[in-house]
C-alpha cells in the first residue's frame, strides 16, 4: 500500500489556453506516478477526447469502457486516448476531472496505466471513462503530455490544472 506521495509538480493553465501540458525530467526516485487533473477544452463538443503521450512516442494498446448518461460503449485502440472531457458547449465553467495512475513506471518491462475520467455537464451528456492502458516501451517513464484530440487544433482552457505526484511504496 503506497504511504508516501510527493508533489513533484503542478501545472494551471493561463489566460488564452494551451494546446498541451507536459512534465519533463521526471525523477526516477519513486515506484508509482499519479496524476490527478481538473480539465476543459476549446473544442466544440460536449466530450472530447484527451490523449496523453509518454517519452515523445507511441507504443499503445487500451481498452475502455465509457457511458454517456444516455448510453454504454466499449472499445479498444492503439491510440493515445484516455478519456472524454468537456468541451466548449458543456455547462459554462465546468471543469471534467480525472485520475491517471501508473505503478512501476521505472521497471524494464511494458508499463500498465489506469484512468478514470468525468466530464461535468448540467445536461443529459456527460461522459465517464475508465481506460486500461498498456505502454509497451520498457525504457523507464520521463516526460508525460496531455492534450485534447480532436480537429481545429483544441487548446486546453484557462484554469486546466494538472498535478503530478510521486508515490513510494515502503
Amino acid at each position: 500500500m503506497p504511504n508516501t506521495y510527493t508533489l513533484i509538480a503542478s501545472n494551471t493553465v493561463g489566460s488564452g489556453g494551451v494546446a498541451s501540458v507536459t512534465f519533463s525530467s521526471i525523477p526516477a526516485t519513486y515506484t508509482d506516478l499519479l496524476v490527478k487533473f481538473s480539465i476543459r477544452t476549446s473544442n466544440s463538443n460536449v466530450g472530447q477526447g484527451l490523449k496523453v503521450t509518454y517519452n515523445g512516442a507511441s507504443a499503445y494498446v487500451n481498452r475502455f469502457l465509457e457511458g454517456t448518461g444516455a448510453a454504454v460503449s466499449s472499445g479498444n485502440g492503439t491510440d493515445e486516448f484516455i478519456g472524454d472531457i468537456p468541451g466548449n458547449t458543456a455547462t459554462a465553467s465546468t471543469f471534467g476531472n480525472g485520475e491517471l495512475y501508473m505503478p512501476n513506471y521505472t521497471s524494464s518491462v511494458a508499463k500498465s496505466i489506469l484512468i478514470d475520467a468525468v466530464t461535468e455537464n448540467n445536461a443529459t451528456t456527460a461522459y465517464q471513462t475508465l481506460t486500461a492502458q498498456s505502454y509497451a516501451i520498457t525504457s523507464a517513464i520521463t516526460s508525460m503530455s496531455f492534450a485534447s484530440m480532436g480537429s481545429g487544433s483544441p487548446t486546453l482552457m484557462q484554469y486546466t490544472s494538472f498535478y503530478l505526484y510521486g508515490i513510494k511504496n515502503s
